[in-house]
């Protein structure tokens, strides 16, 4: 199968020693080279807007819509791809000064990888450390 990555990019390649031809070909010689090279990059954005559009997670209203949203390891602040099985999210309670459960929470990311390592449990408690003392706990 083909890689639509490595497609898109061979298009705008393609596209590229299109608008470069053009530009050398179809110059008059009063042009100079500064102005072909504004249109070459003219070109060039017109072609790479058309090729990657703005990538939105978020319809008009602000709601969510994309069905995945990657995650992040609040240790390394990595991406945690989805076929990262061994990752967890672990949310920890907020307490009132009674010491009870006040219905508020923070959550943390950790990947597989801070786990294989064995930083999961320092990772963990250096975060929350941090974390308790901008929420004042």
């Amino acid at each position: 199968g083909y890689d639509p990555a490595r497609l898109v990019l061979w298009y705008i390649y393609l596209l590229f020693l299109h608008a470069a031809a053009a530009a050398v070909f179809r110059s008059p010689p009063t042009l100079g080279a500064a102005a072909a090279a504004a249109g070459l990059r003219r070109d060039l954005e017109v072609a790479a807007a058309v090729a990657f559009p703005a990538v939105t997670m978020e319809n008009e209203e602000g709601k969510m819509v994309d069905l995945y949203v990657p995650r992040k390891c609040s240790a390394t602040n990595r991406i945690i791809i989805a076929k990262d099985h061994a990752s967890v999210q672990i949310n920890i309670g907020h307490l009132d000064e009674n010491g009870l459960y006040d219905g508020h929470f923070t959550t943390f990311a950790l990947s597989g990888f801070v786990r294989a390592q064995g930083d999961a449990d320092s990772s963990l408690d250096r975060l929350w450390q941090k974390r308790k003392a901008e929420i004042k706990q």
